[in-house]
């Protein structure tokens, strides 16, 4: 499973990967795992993938370890778990959003 999260002031993210033993999106498609480390202050290059400093990405989990439970109304959710191949949490407002996310 590709995990891959733009929140960088988060405690579980390492390079732009969770790193959280589950996650729970909510049904407003928020991470409810996110919590906001206050000495992390790395700055999210993903924005820039194709500049001269391009991100460097921690290796993603298999998915048999991570439990990733969803309350969105979402292509992806079945019966609360979801099945998509990878989800992308976008750093927009204060907590992550799930951008994997497709209406029903």
């Amino acid at each position: 499973m590709d995990i891959r999260c733009r929140k960088t002031s988060c405690v579980y993210n390492d390079r732009y990967t969770c790193k959280a033993k589950g996650i729970l999106i909510k049904k407003n498609c928020e991470c409810e795992q996110y919590q906001l480390d206050k000495n992390k202050l790395v700055v999210d290059k993903t924005k820039k993938i194709f500049s001269n400093d391009p991100p460097i990405y921690a290796p993603q989990r298999d998915s048999k370890t991570l439990d990733i439970d969803c309350k969105a109304h979402c292509l992806f959710n079945d019966n609360g778990k979801c099945v998509a191949n990878g989800i992308t949490l976008n750093d927009i407002k204060e907590k992550p959003l799930c951008v994997t996310f497709l209406k029903k």
